[in-house]
């Protein structure tokens, strides 16, 4: 059977907690901060919602650095609250449980599911459990996720990831290697910025270059396990279960 692999991930999950619970920041910029404490602007930014993504404000970005972009923008900057982000997180993910076979929890804001049993390797069946999936997270605590549907645990997250906020997307196994080609290795989940610069000097700079690479190209440089992962990862052919932790 077919696997059918999800990602699910609420969208800007901090940020958008906020705009529920004080309805008035919908459509502001609003900045989630971690404040130092050391002066009123020493800290960094933890997440932002789109509009200040707009304005050039993301995570990890000095406090100080952010306020200079978000002048004149009628911004609010809040600090971070981290038990109200978890009892809510809680809340979604067992909505998302009780809808799936296996559910693995990745973070406070995003999980892979598996539902190839009770869709029977259907990716209509599986697309309209997914909709269900962001009906009742909508219904339950007024959030939208993104959820992209796969054949592979990295399909799934690529999908996810390609459509937000609010996105569905599905990646059936038969348009697998249209959807990941023209894609930036970098993208390809598991990669970060040393792998690609190391696979951009190797000339390997979309995800569909990697894919045709030979073995013994990626063996030489990378080692035999990660040069396994890479091309099956670039292949959508990597068969990592979905695990509950």
């Amino acid at each position: 059977m077919v696997r059918v692999i999800g990602h699910v991930d609420l969208d800007y999950f901090y940020a958008q907690v906020e705009e529920v619970e004080n309805p008035s920041l919908k459509g502001k910029p609003v900045v989630v901060c971690v404040f130092s404490g050391r002066t009123e602007d020493s800290g960094v930014v933890s997440t932002a919602n789109y509009k200040a993504r707009e304005l050039g404000v993301g995570s990890g970005m000095p406090i100080v650095l952010a306020k200079k972009k978000l002048e004149g923008k009628d911004a609010t900057l809040i600090p971070v609250r981290h038990d109200k982000y978890e009892a809510v997180s809680e809340k979604v993910i067992q909505l998302v449980r009780d809808r799936v076979d296996v559910l693995e929890q990745t973070g406070i804001d995003e999980a892979f599911f598996d539902v190839t049993k009770s869709s029977s390797g259907d990716y209509s069946a599986a697309r309209s459990r997914a909709t269900e999936i962001k009906r009742a997270i909508q219904d339950s605590q007024n959030l939208t996720a993104s959820i992209g549907l796969g054949q592979s645990k990295v399909v799934a997250k690529m999908a996810s990831d390609s459509m937000k906020p609010d996105g569905l997307t599905v990646v059936t196994p038969e348009s697998t290697i249209d959807f990941l080609s023209p894609l930036p290795v970098i993208r390809l989940y598991g990669v970060g910025p040393k792998t690609a610069q190391a696979l951009e000097s190797l000339g390997i700079r979309t995800v569909g270059d990697l894919a045709n690479s030979s073995a013994t190209k990626l063996e030489g440089r990378f080692g035999r396990k990660l040069a396994t992962y890479l091309h099956s990862a670039a292949t959508g052919t990597d068969e990592e279960p979905v695990a509950e932790r």
